[in-house]
C-alpha cells in the first residue's frame, strides 16, 4: 500500500494543498487500510444521562449577552445534489423572492441593528460554492467586517476507489475529490487564519449552523447560558421522531464524555438500537456554540487539528465505487472537556433537504418574521408532514413542473402524494390528505380525504 500512500501525497502536494491538511488525509486513509470502520458501537456508548441535557425552555432571560464578542460562521459547501441541482444550494429560491443567503443577510443586518453590534458573519465556502457565493453577495456590500474576509474556503480530500484503495483518476479533475465533511472547519479556521484574526478582534464565541437552515438565528438566551458558564462547545439537539431515525444521535461514552454518532458510524446490525427513537432520543441539529479560547487550545494540542471521528462515506462516481474520507463538526463534542447539549424546539431547525422540505417552506405553512427567521404560520402547532413520491418530484426541475402554484398548507397536518400530480391556482390543503389518482388541481379545497 505504500504506492497508493505515495500516490495520494504527490496528488494533493501538485493541488498545492497545506501539508497539515495532507497529514489529516493520510491519517484517515491508515485508519481504512487497517481496516478501521470509523464505527461505534453499542458496547461503548449508552445514551446520555439527562445531567447533560439542559433545557432551552428552563433557561433565564439574558437582556444583554456579550454580543461584541460574537460572530457567526455559515456552512455553506453544498450543491444541492440531492435535489438535482448542479449550483450553490444557498442560491436557491425560497421564501418570498428571498434565496438562502438574502435572508442570512437580512438575519444578519438585524441582529447588528438590534444589538448596535458589527457581529461578523462568515461563510464557509467549498471550492463548488465560493465564486457564486461571493458573486452574489457583492449585493450586500455592507455585509462583510473590517478586516475580515466574508468567506474562508474549505479544504478538499482525494476521492478512494473500493476496488484498489488507491486515488479516483477521472478526466474530469473536478470529479477526483470531495470536501472533507463540515468537521474540517477548526482545522480551516486555523490554517486560514480566520481563527487568530477574530481573536484579535476579541471574538470569543462562535456560533456556527448550516446555511440551509433559516431557523437557525443567534437566540440570546442560549448564548447568554453558553457564556456565562464558560461552556467550551454547546450543541443544539432536539427530540428524535419517526421522521429523524436515521440521523445523528447524541450519545455518551462509558466515562462520561458526550458523542455524535452518524449512521455510518453504526454497525449494521445495530441499526435497531440506532434508530430506536426511545432509546436514543436526541439528535444534533448542526447549531453548534464553540468557545474559540478552548478550540485554539485544542488545535494546539493537537498540531493543528482536532482528532474528529472518521466517517467512510461510500459513493459511486459515474459508475465506479469510491470512499469518501470525511468527518462531522458535532464530533468535536467529544473532544472538549465539559461540553454540554441544549434540548430545543423544532423552531430552530427548518431545513431543507428534499424538495418535500421546499413545498413546505414556499407554502404559507412558513413566514418569515421580523427578524427573517422562517416560522410556522400561527395557524400550526406542527410542520405539515408532506411525502412526495421520489418518481415525479425528486428534483427541482420535475418540483417546479408539476407545482406551477404552490398550494396553501397553512391549515396542512400532513400531505402525500403517490402520484403525478399537477398543482394549478388557487389549491387549499387542510387536515390530511392523501393523493394516489394522476390529477391536475385548479380551484380546490381538498379537505381531509384520500383521493
Amino acid at each position: 500500500m505504500e504506492n497508493q500512500i505515495k500516490q495520494f501525497k504527490k496528488i494533493m502536494q501538485d493541488e498545492g494543498l497545506d501539508e497539515i491538511v495532507i497529514k489529516s488525509f493520510m491519517d484517515y486513509y491508515r485508519q481504512l487500510l487497517h481496516g478501521s470502520t470509523g464505527k461505534l458501537t453499542e458496547s461503548e456508548i449508552a445514551p446520555p444521562g439527562s445531567d447533560k441535557i439542559e433545557k432551552r425552555s428552563d433557561l433565564e432571560d439574558y437582556e444583554k449577552p456579550p454580543y461584541e464578542q460574537l460572530a457567526i460562521v455559515k456552512l455553506n459547501g453544498g450543491l444541492g445534489t440531492s435535489m438535482g441541482l448542479n449550483k450553490v444550494k444557498s442560491l436557491l429560491q425560497v421564501k418570498n423572492g428571498n434565496n438562502f443567503l438574502d435572508i442570512i443577510a437580512k438575519q444578519t443586518k438585524y441582529l447588528r441593528n438590534k444589538t448596535q453590534e458589527q457581529i461578523p458573519l462568515l461563510f464557509m465556502d467549498s471550492f463548488n460554492t465560493r465564486s457564486d457565493t461571493l458573486q452574489y453577495l457583492e449585493e450586500y456590500p455592507d455585509l462583510p467586517t473590517k478586516d475580515l474576509p466574508l468567506d474562508f474556503l474549505q479544504n478538499k480530500f482525494p476521492k478512494i476507489r473500493q476496488d484498489n484503495l488507491g486515488p479516483l483518476q477521472m478526466k474530469d479533475n473536478k470529479l477526483n475529490w470531495n470536501p472533507p465533511g463540515h468537521g474540517e472547519i477548526y482545522m480551516t479556521m486555523q490554517l486560514t487564519g480566520i481563527l487568530d484574526k477574530l481573536l484579535d478582534k476579541g471574538i470569543k464565541y462562535l456560533f456556527i449552523s448550516n446555511s440551509d437552515n433559516l431557523g437557525a438565528i443567534v437566540d440570546r438566551n442560549i448564548f447568554g447560558f453558553f457564556a456565562e458558564n464558560n461552556i467550551p462547545f454547546l450543541m443544539e439537539v432536539c427530540r428524535r421522531t419517526e421522521m429523524d431515525k436515521k440521523g445523528g444521535h447524541l450519545a455518551e461514552t462509558k466515562d462520561g464524555q458526550l458523542v455524535l454518532r452518524e449512521i455510518a458510524q453504526c454497525p449494521d446490525n445495530e441499526l435497531q438500537y440506532f434508530q430506536n427513537i426511545n432509546h436514543y432520543k436526541y439528535f444534533n441539529t448542526n447549531n453548534l456554540w464553540v468557545n474559540l479560547i478552548y478550540l485554539k487550545k485544542k488545535l494546539e494540542e493537537n498540531d493543528g487539528r482536532l482528532p474528529l471521528s472518521l466517517i467512510i462515506n461510500p459513493k459511486v462516481v459515474d459508475g465506479v465505487k469510491v470512499y469518501q474520507l470525511e468527518s462531522a463538526m458535532g464530533a468535536a463534542i467529544s473532544i472538549f472537556e465539559g461540553s454540554r447539549a441544549i434540548l430545543v424546539g423544532k423552531d430552530r431547525l427548518v431545513p431543507v433537504k428534499k424538495t418535500n422540505d421546499l413545498l413546505a417552506v414556499r407554502s404559507d405553512a412558513y413566514v418569515l418574521d421580523d427578524y427573517y427567521k422562517l416560522v410556522l404560520n400561527n395557524t400550526l402547532n406542527t410542520p405539515p408532514n408532506i411525502e412526495l413520491i421520489p418518481k415525479f418530484y425528486k428534483t427541482l426541475q420535475q418540483f417546479d413542473e408539476h407545482f406551477i402554484s404552490i398550494p396553501s398548507l397553512k391549515n396542512c397536518k400532513a400531505l402525500q402524494v403517490n402520484s403525478e400530480v399537477y398543482f394549478g391556482n388557487n389549491v387549499k390543503i387542510k387536515g390530511k390528505v392523501e393523493i394516489n389518482d394522476s390529477l391536475k388541481l385548479e380551484d380546490e379545497i381538498l379537505e381531509d380525504v384520500k383521493l
